[in-house]
């Protein structure tokens, strides 16, 4: 169930549809108690009006009389006398004290009292009668309502003692008969709610879609936007719910354009910085090619060859500061002894240093703990950009040095040289892309790269002069960078 609506109108109607049928249960159930229980009222009060009517002195022609008057009022034999459906099927025998019958209904079967519980006294003419019982000993088990089974039916029983005339009383009912009455009442009292759930789920489904309107609405929106527009979404009227949507959607809008803006701009100052590095190699091809003596021709091939050193340098930095751009960096984090990656590092950066008679040299306490979580080819690039641009600053015959601080939850990196240094109005522009310094001859990207890998690795950097005369630039990185994971999927996704 991909769609909201369906989910929830499922969900909300499952819950109902669960909720009414346990109501409906209950109501049922309470219901058919109360109906038993006023069907019940009528067959003791169709029992004291029997007992009203009969008495023990009462003339045998009286009593034919009132046999036919009952017989007459039950309408037996008569299957069109008027009624109603719900009017109790009663069926009812007088007892007197010998055990015969006073007086019984037409509806009323032969071995009604049969299925009675058995009753002190003497036993009477019909099968297991009730016996009559003396006014001090009244025969209490027998009297109230009782359940019997006569032939093939169930029947509801109550049985009313007239102590003063010694005569038994019992009133009944078919269960199945009223059963049917029982149910047939309950049930009605349960159709509203059965024809009122489809009606109720077509209320919800339309209230479900009115209140997913504004959702419907911004989809629409977005769909219907260019893939070029990356401003904000307008809508009039939000929801609070949708809110926090739209805010995020926004967010990701500005920063989508920020990005783009961001690509355009490099791309521009890339295109602008390799024009001129291309068109000096062509220049130099040229003149090899129009060199008059060979000594010509070999000096054109040298400046040749430093241009596209130079124009390798640019490229290599220029992907370099493209794998670490928001959306495309792709971190390996992993355990690295910081002093034992410098000084490798170093080893293969020192004939850099040696051609240009400088010294490279490396401080750090030999028992500190340097090890951080970091991507080692990131740091490799940090490490690297940072003492070319030492070595490049630092005149012939300068020093360079590299020196390591361990505290407890980070490493510090300084690279210090004794160069003309920077100053101070400078140093607040040396980390944006393609400024160099005054004497320098590269691209201006290394220390964008560098300051880069800083933020990645939630490390800070700083400037400061140092006593070798130049440039001190430090380089602290925690230990380790709690949810590496979560930070590096939010900057590969750029957020």
């Amino acid at each position: 169930m991909r769609s909201i609506r369906t989910r929830t109108l499922a969900l909300v109607l499952g819950l109902l549809a669960v909720s009414l049928a346990g109501i409906s249960w209950k109501s049922y159930k309470d219901a058919a108690h109360e109906i038993e229980e006023l069907f019940d009222a009528q067959l003791a009060q169709t029992a004291r009006l029997l007992d009203g009517m009969v008495a023990r002195d009462m003339p045998r022609s009286a009593r034919e009389s009132l046999q036919r008057a009952l017989d007459l009022a039950s309408g037996a034999g008569d299957a069109t006398r008027p009624g109603h459906r719900y009017e109790g099927k009663l069926a009812f025998e007088v007892w007197g004290d010998g055990g015969g019958v006073v007086l019984r209904s037409a509806s009323a079967p032969a071995d009604l009292v049969a299925g009675l519980p058995s009753a002190p006294g003497p036993a009477a003419p019909a099968a297991r009668a009730p016996a009559p019982a003396s006014a001090h000993a009244p025969v209490r088990p027998l009297v109230g309502y009782h359940n019997v089974t006569v032939g093939e039916h169930r029947w509801r029983v109550f049985v009313l003692q007239d102590v003063r005339d010694a005569q038994w009383i019992v009133v009944g009912e078919r269960e199945d008969v009223r059963g049917e009455l029982v149910g047939k009442i309950a049930l009605r009292s349960l159709l509203p709610d059965l024809v009122g759930l489809p009606l109720l789920a077509l209320l919800v489904w339309l209230a479900i879609g009115w209140s997913l309107r504004p959702l419907k609405q911004m989809a629409a929106l977005i769909k219907s936007r260019s893939p070029g527009n990356l401003s904000p979404l307008a809508l009039a009227r939000l929801p609070q719910e949708l809110e926090p949507m739209v805010a995020a959607l926004n967010r990701l809008l500005q920063q989508l354009a920020a990005q783009l803006e961001r690509e355009k701009r490099f791309l521009a100052d890339a295109a602008h910085e390799l024009r001129t590095p291309l068109a000096v190699l062509r220049i130099h091809a040229q003149n090899a090619i129009d060199a008059p003596t060979a000594a010509d021709c070999a000096e054109s091939l040298r400046q040749l060859v430093q241009g596209v050193d130079r124009a390798t340098r640019l490229a290599a930095q220029l992907l370099t500061l493209a794998r670490l751009e928001p959306n495309a960096a792709q971190f390996s984090i992993e355990p690295l002894d910081l002093h034992v990656f410098v000084r490798n590092e170093l080893a293969e950066i020192i004939p850099l240093a040696l051609e240009r008679g400088q010294t490279l040299t490396l401080l750090a306490d030999e028992t500190g703990d340097y090890r951080i979580e970091a991507d080692r080819t990131s740091i490799g690039a940090l490490l690297q950009n940072l003492v070319a641009n030492a070595i490049q600053y630092t005149p012939d015959g300068g020093r360079v040095r590299v020196v390591l601080h361990a505290a407890p939850d980070r490493v510090t990196l300084h690279v210090q040289d004794s160069g003309p240094g920077v100053p101070e109005a400078m140093k607040a522009k040396l980390f944006e892309r393609f400024v160099r310094g005054e004497a320098g001859t590269g691209a201006g990207l290394g220390l964008s790269i560098v300051q880069r890998v800083v933020e990645l690795h939630r490390g800070t950097i700083a400037l400061a002069d140092t006593r070798l005369g130049g440039l001190d630039i430090s380089v602290t990185l925690p230990r380790r960078r709690a949810g590496a994971a979560v930070d590096v999927a939010r900057n590969s996704s750029g957020v």
